[in-house]
């Protein structure tokens, strides 16, 4: 008799499956290699190997794009199936058994050029695995519990990212690498370390299994909370509206338009780090402020995910989008002794967004279609974000060093409006021959 290698979901007693662990320490060890290289690249790319920041940024904007596209297309391709299941394991192993490689060319380079072929094999392994990645993590955990899921493997991967931060500055300081041959030898030294930390992750992807589909039920427009399990009446209906409208259904959408808004107000944290250096902090100062808001990023993302499952995973979202708007309007204002505060509350909105806003999407997709959901909501949210970083770096040079913050913090409030909105939208969208449920909760 043949021995089914395929994993089960969890009890509801142990709520965290042996999938969403694995991936969880998956995660952690990539991001302990990522996070010891970020916050060195621009200054091994200008400062090392003496190109411009018009080298720097064609280097990021290229491999930005790159990611935004092929997050969407592994996400669609790993919705195929066989032998009637999805086929997500292969993005993930290759998804992260690439960044190893483009690490250790970047590290061995002698010139920008070499930095860009090293960083795009990189950015397509995380193209690669994201989305299939949080699919795996959906199919293999119940809706009502999708949050806490969520929230645990974003706790692992900030947590591997402050460990990494944390890691690459305590080995400068110990190389004494501040300038000239000490400060090249140390970045190139973390490089490779880096690379080396990163196969860890691939290691443990070895023994990734492909998970049997949990089916999504919240958000679908019935009166039903988000801890009430799905009921046969319900997966029917979302797979009804799917094949009627052709694709993810008018939920889908109407779920994505505030996401989609909010992601025009979050440009990139390039302009905090920025904005922390015009207001004197030292490169060490500036990589523990780093370092700190991964560091409250990591203690509450778990708790934010176990409480979004309990409140409403709409409810915690607005919450997390006006503490984003808060600390964006602090940026804005800022003196030098503020911004740990500022980084640290920074930390704690990205705790409660980041991880819920996957939870939220996976319950809304149509369980066959969870990783192309997942995925174009990561490129679009991508090629938003990426003109929202566009808008910031002309409002930072043309009009004041406060204006991205202003902006940001205007646009995030009015994402919080447009929640409830979109969600009776979506709870009114429903497929032909379908009757509509009342009583939608903002959830």
């Amino acid at each position: 008799m043949p021995v089914d290698r395929t994993h089960t979901l969890e009890t509801p007693r142990s709520r965290l499956s042996p999938t969403v662990k694995l991936l969880g320490w998956v995660s952690f060890f990539s991001d302990v290699s990522s996070e010891m290289a970020y916050p060195l690249l621009p200054l091994f790319v200008t400062g090392v190997l003496g190109a411009g920041g018009a080298e720097l940024g064609v280097i990021e904007g290229l491999n930005a794009v790159m990611v935004a596209l092929l997050t969407g297309w592994a996400g669609r391709h790993s919705d195929a199936k066989r032998g009637g299941r999805p086929r997500r394991v292969r993005f993930v192993r290759w998804g992260y058994a690439l960044p190893v490689v483009g690490k250790a060319i970047v590290a061995g380079a002698i010139s920008w050029p070499m930095v860009l072929v090293g960083r795009s094999i990189d950015r397509v392994g995380k193209g690669l695995r994201g989305a299939p990645r949080d699919a795996l993590i959906a199919d293999a955990t119940r809706p009502q519990d999708r949050g806490r899921a969520f929230g645990f493997h974003r706790a692992m991967d900030t947590g591997g990212a402050f460990v990494g931060v944390v890691a690459a500055a305590g080995i400068l300081w110990w190389m004494g690498a501040s300038q000239g041959e000490s400060m090249s030898t140390g970045i190139r030294a973390i490089l490779i370390l880096s690379a080396g930390v990163g196969a860890a992750s691939v290691v443990c992807t070895l023994f990734l299994r492909e998970t049997a589909q949990a089916n999504s039920a919240e958000g679908h427009g019935s009166a039903r909370s988000d801890d009430t399990p799905p009921d046969r009446s319900d997966i029917q209906e979302v797979a009804a509206e799917a094949d009627a409208e052709g694709g993810l259904g008018r939920r889908y959408w109407w779920t994505l338009t505030p996401l989609l808004l909010f992601a025009m107000a979050n440009s990139s944290d390039a302009f905090i780090l920025l904005l922390a250096a015009d207001l004197g902090l030292t490169p060490l100062s500036l990589v523990l402020a780093y370092a700190l808001y991964n560091l409250s990023y990591t203690l509450a993302s778990y708790p934010a995910g176990v409480l979004s499952d309990r409140i409403g995973k709409w409810r915690m979202i607005a919450g997390g989008w006006l503490l984003y708007a808060a600390a964006y309007a602090g940026f804005a204002q800022a003196g030098g002794s503020a911004i740990w505060g500022l980084m640290a509350l920074y930390g704690v909105y990205a705790a409660m967004t980041e991880g819920v806003g996957k939870a939220l999407v996976s319950n809304v997709a149509p369980p066959g279609r969870r990783g192309t959901a997942l995925g174009v909501l990561s490129m679009s949210i991508g090629l938003v974000m990426l003109a929202a970083s566009v808008v910031a770096g002309v409002l930072w040079d043309r009009v004041s060093h406060a204006a991205p913050f202003w902006f940001g913090a205007t646009i995030s409030v009015l994402a919080v409006a447009t929640i409830p909105l979109a969600h009776r939208a979506a709870g009114r969208a429903r497929a032909p021959g379908h009757s509509a449920h009342t009583g939608v909760p903002v959830r």
